[in-house]
């Protein structure tokens, strides 16, 4: 009884407070597409982001994320592809894209345009991702985590961030598609994880 008491209590002195999710990077992948030539679009995928999300449904005001990308996961399906896109972007320089929101716009419950400073290539400029809440709740499977779920999409200018190498041969319009899962980790400004 104590210990549901105890619960009870956390539960409700954390109502008006968003949740602190970690991005799972197994379950979290970067789609990224370019145009190759004018002949088709190459598309190509990064795993393995972290980083952490503030959240609370139908709070998007609340809402924060900060996320690092390991470009030396980039995979184009083709190793030849995967070393040249690398050398495009510096990625022995510049390993990791880094994302940090600063303001969010609400679009409805479950939507919102999240915007903030990406990091890329040693440059900063504002960046924006459509982001869609897709659903919170307990995983199936032990250890049954909370997980909160997010579908995300966006676009930028390789030049803007000073990536103009090949510029014949692979387009400037990157596109962006996000899916990612973060587990529940504790109540935000309590340092409780639950």
């Amino acid at each position: 009884m104590l210990l549901a008491g105890v619960a009870t209590a956390a539960s409700a002195a954390g109502q008006d407070r968003p949740g602190l999710y970690a991005i799972d990077p197994v379950h979290t992948r970067v789609q990224f597409s370019v145009d190759h030539a004018g002949f088709s679009r190459a598309l190509g995928t990064v795993s393995g982001s972290e980083g952490t999300i503030t959240f609370a449904p139908g709070q998007w005001q609340l809402a924060r994320i900060e996320v690092v990308v390991p470009l030396e996961r980039l995979d184009l399906g083709d190793q030849d592809w995967n070393d040249a896109a690398r050398r495009i972007l510096d990625a022995g320089d510049h390993p990791r894209a880094h994302f940090v929101s600063n303001r969010v716009e609400p679009l409805g419950p479950q939507a919102a345009r999240v915007c903030g400073d990406l990091t890329l290539h040693g440059a900063t400029r504002d960046f924006c991702l459509d982001v869609q809440f897709n659903q919170l709740k307990r995983h199936p499977l032990p250890p049954f985590h909370r997980i909160a779920g997010f579908s995300a999409s966006g676009h930028l200018q390789r030049s803007d961030f000073g990536i103009d190498a090949w510029s014949s041969l692979v387009g400037d319009t990157v596109e962006l598609r996000i899916e990612a899962e973060a587990r529940f980790t504790g109540v935000a400004g309590t340092g409780a994880e639950t």
